[in-house]
């Protein structure tokens, strides 16, 4: 059985994306050498804050968008083996866009 996170209001679910673990210059990177990583996929979306009227606060960011993120912000969690990261929109930093 699979669980489905659905966030709370301006919340998002991002999954991570890791490092290489091997720098250009071919070595090899140990894991306590790596980074805390910086750049996810955004997996789920939640609906938004409310303003003083009670209206929805519509989100900045949609399911499958690139996002970076400061470095040490949300709540990391595992589920199905996977680290997932449960973070404000206001911990995002850009959405990543190639042209």
């Amino acid at each position: 059985m699979t669980m489905h996170l659905k966030p709370l209001g301006s919340r998002v679910v991002v999954e991570p994306i890791e490092q290489d673990e091997v720098t250009a210059s071919g070595i090899v990177l140990p894991e306590t050498a790596k980074e805390k990583p910086q750049k996810g996929l955004i997996i789920s979306v939640g609906p938004g804050d409310r303003d003083e009227d009670g209206k929805r606060i519509e989100m900045d960011v949609k399911e499958g968008d690139t996002v970076l993120f400061a470095k040490y912000a949300g709540t990391e969690i595992k589920i199905d083996g996977k680290k997932l990261l449960i973070l404000r929109e206001s911990d995002l930093l850009a959405i990543v866009e190639t042209k």
